[in-house]
């Protein structure tokens, strides 16, 4: 995501970086072209002229023109204004009722139904909720047949009236069955709507009187750039919403939305959408998004996803079996799985600094493991927990059972070996390794 308007910056400050003296004209033209890639990536115009001007001023205002590395100041500063032009904070769901309703609103095609199952199953997962999804979108075809296929791969159940078209019935008759059956969080699926379209807009205001939600998110395709912020103002003046979510932003988005938003509603930007797995959704921090948009990666949420998936008792075990010498195949198995729950591959190695970039223009297929989970799976159990059996005849079986050929079975056994040496020298974990054993492997991203 954002990896044109990161380019265009880091062009931007080659400008100082490249003077021998800095002067004021020259700060002034890096933050032209500054403005120029903000308005290619589709920021409202206003709002990119608000942040150039503040940025000169909190320059000059530094001393950036006396400073021994004034483009690395400059950086610090565009940074922070950056994180302050998206919020500042993040900000939190406000959960308060019994049980809390969350309203979701938005466009059609913005992605409501599948996010609806996303917050459903981060809520489920990460705070121990229990959440019922409500499918008051009466008109789209199959709409209600959609939300139950997303509670049943989130494994939550949906409340569901297909006979009635009366929404406000069908959310109070869902909030009566939360508090009998013990639900502490309702959200609240709507149809989508043209923000022109008053009848809708009439429906989903009058819905939000009547159930008084704790929280009502507005969800926008981020694709949609500029026209995003305007369709947001516009739910905004009616809903009153408290707080918005993007969608999409893993696909190739200028990032103007994301940029402008926050100024043109005044409404936080709480939730971001990054794939299409149930797991890809993050909590929007604005500090991190900036050090993204800078080319600076995002340590902290990568090693966030990480600990998701870290099982203390499941590494205890692991580090025996490493010490030992006695990690298999059984054992990576359950690391790639792991790695694939964290999200997209492309989007996780762009929170690696200075790694983003390099991938700009290489194309990382999610299905990068497939090759190494077919080998691996074509073992018998024996040979997956006793590497040092894999003779030559086997290894061909392996190869004609796995759709590869003997060479990448030799590769992948190899390179397995040399994993497991060294990770008993490290004694670190199972993850340690990960990158050598994508290396030169058909179909694997090199990186």
């Amino acid at each position: 995501m954002f990896e044109n308007l990161s380019e265009r910056l880091e062009r931007s400050f080659k400008i100082l970086k490249g003077e021998g003296k800095i002067t004021e004209i020259n700060v002034a033209e890096t933050l032209k072209d500054v403005r120029r890639a903000l308005l290619d990536a589709d920021v409202n115009y206003k709002v990119a002229k608000q942040f150039t001007d503040t940025v000169k001023q909190k320059a000059l205002g530094m001393n950036v023109l006396t400073a021994i590395k004034p483009g690395q100041l400059m950086v610090k500063i565009v940074h922070d204004e950056l994180a302050t032009l998206m919020g500042g904070e993040a900000v939190e769901l406000k959960l308060q009722g019994r049980p809390s309703i969350i309203l979701m609103s938005g466009l059609q095609g913005s992605g409501k139904t599948t996010f609806s199952g996303k917050l459903a199953n981060m809520l489920k997962q990460k705070q121990h909720k229990k959440p019922l999804l409500v499918a008051c979108d009466v008109y789209r075809p199959a709409a209600i047949q959609q939300l139950h296929v997303v509670g049943e791969q989130v494994g939550v159940p949906v409340w569901s009236e297909p006979e009635s078209k009366n929404v406000i019935e069908i959310a109070n008759h869902a909030i009566q069955e939360a508090k009998a059956k013990g639900n502490d969080v309702v959200i609240v699926d709507t149809a989508g709507r043209l923000a022109v379209d008053e009848e809708m807009m009439n429906e989903i205001e009058t819905l939000k009187n009547a159930i008084n939600p704790d929280e009502t998110l507005f969800v926008v395709d981020s694709m949609t750039g500029q026209d995003a912020v305007n369709t947001a103002k516009e739910f905004n003046d009616r809903l009153d919403f408290d707080g918005v979510v993007l969608t999409k932003l893993d696909g190739d988005t200028r990032g103007g939305a994301a940029l402008s938003i926050r100024t043109v509603v005044t409404k936080p930007i709480k939730f971001v959408g990054t794939g299409e797995k149930m797991e890809a959704i993050d909590v929007f921090h604005p500090a991190r998004m900036a050090d993204r948009i800078l080319g600076m990666g995002d340590i902290v949420s990568l090693v966030e996803r990480a600990q998701e998936q870290f099982d203390e008792e499941e590494a205890r075990r692991l580090q025996k079996k490493i010490q030992k010498n006695k990690f298999d195949f059984d054992d990576f198995l359950k690391q790639i799985e792991q790695i694939k729950k964290m999200g997209n591959l492309k989007d996780l190695a762009s929170m690696i600094p200075g790694v983003g970039k390099q991938l700009k223009d290489i194309d990382i297929d999610d299905n990068a493991f497939k090759s190494i989970e077919a080998i691996i799976k074509s073992m018998t159990p024996k040979e997956r927990q006793n590497p040092e059996i894999l003779n030559t005849s086997r290894r061909q079986r392996i190869a004609k059972g796995s759709g590869t050929n003997i060479q990448e079975v030799n590769r992948l056994i190899k390179q397995f070996d040399q994993m497991r040496k060294m990770m008993r020298m490290v004694t670190g974990g199972g993850m340690s390794g990960m990158a050598n054993m994508m290396k030169g492997m058909k179909g694997m991203p090199r990186m």
